[in-house]
């Protein structure tokens, strides 16, 4: 490869293949880093997280873009070195600057009372951004150098970063998080290494020097240096305070980071809702953790099911009480209480659903002994995968349908799972639950109580709407709710509920001192009678959702109560701003659990990204072009349009196929990589197109409307199909469902990988002044966008989004900067 530090004419270079390689590799690295750090703070604070993190990767490629903007005169001439440079300062900061950030007090639940709360986020932001900046000027760098190939280059940078997606989780599943982290930069310091040997760096012997600092990195990630620092306020962390616990087992994958802990001097009782007329305590139990919250109890069991009479002392074990030796699908059956639940009430059968083998090897294998092994007992089948996928895949029809309480009540009533999304819990859920009930078998569903109703009666809304989605007339006649002083189980029956029914519910109810909030018939006065309230506020919401002005109700409540769909399966967000100024009164009285600080802390994580977004990237380049009068004459406002819609429609519709793949990926962080993996892997296969369409169509706009109008067509394609799809396929193994969603993303991707590198190819010939300029701009507004794509979906749905992002497409084209606009650069 000839040597690149002589500062010639980009024109006359063509991309060499070791420089487009060592590029893909810190492409590879600085994807991989972005969704580490989606994985390491699910586990350090939570999952609400992943969308910060898009956002401050792409503000990085932006400020990089400002950054050579400014500098290119001096840059260009040093190619080799600042390429070198910045690669091995990425490899560096990426360590560095995580170590940093989980080191700042930064506690999500003092959000919005305490003013310092907001600065130590834009604290984290703008750390973690620094290692982004750094890989995006090696990137920004070489597309500038060889504009003239950009669509070339466009390509080794996407197909590198899509490389990376995956394969960071690959490396989720061998080795720790934290020993990912050590790996990651790795990949940057051979990039700067190759460069340095091949692109004629001098002395070539420093070479050494990254893969020598690239060793050292790795191993110093196996030190107590890199532990990871899980939030005080998590369940992990406070059950480590407890005198003489200690963890006695740990597991990693993308799943989730699981942990079981034990307690022998403060015994650990995990009995949610546990009645207080409970004649015996729970058995021995150990704490299992799922990244550091979630308590599942993995509970001592001899086989004697005498011993696990407490079990029918909770609020789940209604049910059982409807129904005789029924065949039970328990969907999340974590540490296996739910199974023990069921085997106690004699079920004939207990289809048991697991998305994480890791859990069940724990419980089936490590603490065997222990556990007594529930999932291998008589009767029990075991099924790994998520439990809307198995539903839609079987064709068995089961006498109960339970649904475990799968979060904790910390993060549960603090809103903390306000981004998440949950398909569970959705009026498409309900429905397919109810299809597979046998004839007068109940669906059963235990949530946290939550004051003000919050959990509660938007579980009991999502029910009557999914009824009388299925064509029931009268939905009151199948719903049962009762409520302990902290859960709460819902029982929707296929078929009325009958006075046997009720007499078995109101005598389960009075010998456990539990709370009826709803059954047909039922009296005002039956409420509250001993977990009292104010008012019977719980029984008047039921009433309420059941009545004509239900809609009236709904809007008038002072949270969220709306049911969740699957095109807005935000089962956990409760936030109304028109509650916030009465909430934040009451804070001084014990209001702050009212408080949820979920959706707020969003809202300013948008605002952080416009301001920061705006000074990093945008002031600079206005001043830049200010500084240079003969530019005014360029289509500037014309680029900047076309390239912000490029850059916000992209987002959007990258978001919302992240959200939208929860559901048939059936993880969160699967969804991310996946999704990411598949839009960089065809939108670099669209890069690579570009040109020959360009060459077979004429004309200085077609070349751009002709993939815009697919993406328009694809778009409303798959609002239409996507649905139909998932329910059909869900039930497909992983490996086939990660296959159908590279397949199906392939032509959207590869028509969205068109218009960008087209649209730099004519700067490049017409204005190559404005190439950074407009790299800055689509980065600028990627970074807003992927959190405004999050907040338009939580009001709007994903439908919405992926309208909006069709709509600035063809906004694109309407506004594209032609060559009579260009003219005088």
């Amino acid at each position: 490869m000839p040597p690149l530090a002589n500062g010639a004419a980009p024109e006359r270079i063509g991309l060499p293949l070791a420089l487009g390689l060592a590029m893909s590799l810190v492409s590879a690295a600085a994807l991989a880093y972005e969704i580490l750090l989606t994985r390491l703070f699910s586990i350090i604070q939570w999952h609400h997280f992943a969308y910060m993190m898009i956002s401050v990767a792409l503000l990085g490629y932006g400020a990089a873009g400002t950054a050579v903007t400014l500098l290119r005169a001096r840059l260009e001439p040093h190619f080799v070195a600042t390429f070198a440079a910045a690669a091995g300062a990425f490899g560096v900061t990426a360590v560095a600057c995580f170590l940093a950030a989980q080191r700042l007090p930064f506690n999500a639940l003092e959000f919005l009372w305490d003013w310092r709360q907001p600065l130590w986020l834009l604290a984290i932001y703008l750390l973690l951004f620094v290692p982004f900046f750094f890989a995006a000027i090696c990137v920004c760098l070489t597309f500038t150098r060889f504009a003239a190939q950009a669509h070339r280059t466009y390509s080794f940078d996407i197909l590198g970063g899509a490389a990376g997606s995956l394969g960071v989780i690959l490396a989720l599943y061998a080795m720790s998080p934290a020993t990912v982290l050590g790996c990651v930069p790795a990949a940057a310091l051979s990039a700067a290494a190759c460069v340095w040997w091949f692109a004629g760096g001098r002395p070539r012997l420093a070479a050494a020097l990254p893969i020598a600092l690239a060793v050292v990195i790795v191993l110093a990630m196996q030190t107590p240096l890199a532990q990871l620092r899980v939030s005080e306020y998590k369940q992990l962390s406070q059950a480590l305070n407890v005198m003489g616990a200690r963890v006695v087992a740990e597991r990693s994958s993308p799943l989730g980071l699981v942990t079981v802990v034990e307690s022998p001097e403060a015994p650990l009782r995990h009995a949610p809702g546990l009645s207080l007329s409970a004649p015996n305590e729970p058995p021995a139990q150990l704490g299992v953790f799922t990244d550091g919250d979630g308590l599942s109890a993995l509970i001592r069991f001899d086989g004697r099911l005498e011993t696990l009479n407490y079990l029918d002392y909770l609020t789940s074990a209604l049910p059982y009480h409807l129904a005789r030796n029924p065949h039970v699908l328990v969907l999340g059956a974590g540490a296996g209480g739910d199974v023990l639940q069921a085997l106690y009430h004699r079920a004939a059968r207990v289809d048991a659903v697991e998305l994480n083998p890791q859990v069940v090897d724990l419980v089936e294998r490590q603490f065997a002994g222990f556990s007594g092994r529930p999932y291998s007992q008589p009767g029990v089948s075991l099924h790994l995968g998520e439990a809307r996928g198995f539903v839609a895949a079987g064709r068995e029809r089961y006498d109960i349908i339970q649904v475990a309480l799968l979060d904790s009540f910390g993060a549960s009533s603090a809103g903390l799972h306000a981004l998440s999304e949950s398909f569970l819990y959705t009026v498409e859920a309900m429905q397919r639950f109810m299809a597979h009930l046998a004839p007068d078998g109940v669906l059963s569903i235990t949530r946290w109580v939550s004051l003000p109703p919050r959990d509660t009666l938007k579980l009991f809304a999502t029910a009557v709407v999914a009824l009388e989605r299925d064509g029931v007339r009268d939905p009151a006649a199948r719903i049962v709710l009762i409520r302990s002083w902290n859960t709460a189980t819902l029982v929707v029956k296929n078929g009325e509920v009958t006075t046997d029914d009720i007499a078995r519910l109101r005598e389960f109810c009075r010998l456990r001192g539990f709370d009826l909030v709803w059954y047909p018939g039922m009296h005002p006065e039956e409420a509250d009678r001993y977990n009292r309230l104010d008012r019977p506020y719980f029984h008047e919401g039921a009433v309420a959702l059941l009545g004509p002005q239900r809609d009236n109700f709904i809007e008038r409540y002072k949270f969220d109560i709306a049911p969740a769909t699957d095109d807005r399966p935000y089962f956990f967000h409760f936030f109304r701003w028109k509650t916030l100024p009465e909430l934040l009164r009451l804070k001084d009285r014990g209001g702050l659990p009212l408080l949820e600080w979920g959706y707020p802390l969003v809202v300013v994580t948008f605002a952080q990204a416009l301001l920061v977004s705006a000074v990093l990237i945008l002031l600079p380049l206005v001043w830049s072009h200010r500084a240079k009068p003969e530019d005014r004459r360029t289509g500037r406002l014309r680029t900047a349009a076309y390239f912000a819609a490029l850059g916000t429609g992209f987002m959007f519709v990258e978001i919302a196929f992240i959200q939208k793949f929860v559901l048939f990926l059936s993880h969160p962080l699967y969804a991310v990589a996946v999704v990411l993996f598949a839009f960089l892997l065809s939108a670099g296969l669209g890069s690579m197109a570009s040109q020959r369409v360009a060459r077979l169509v004429r004309g200085e706009l077609a070349p751009i409307a002709l993939p815009v109008i697919a993406i328009v067509l694809l778009i409303a394609g798959y609002l239409l199909a996507l649905p139909g799809m998932f329910e059909t396929l869900i039930g497909l193994p992983d490996a086939v469902r990660i296959a159908l969603t590279v397949l199906l993303i392939l032509p959207l991707g590869m028509c969205m990988g068109m218009p960008f590198p087209l649209g730099l190819q004519a700067l490049s010939a017409q204005a190559p002044q404005l190439v950074p300029w407009a790299w800055g701009i689509n980065a600028c507004t990627s970074v807003t966008g992927a959190v405004l794509a999050t907040l338009l979906a939580i009001h709007l749905g994903f439908t919405s989004v992926l309208c909006a992002a069709a709509a600035l497409y063809v906004l694109a084209v309407a506004v594209f900067p032609r060559r009579t606009r260009l003219q005088g650069c």
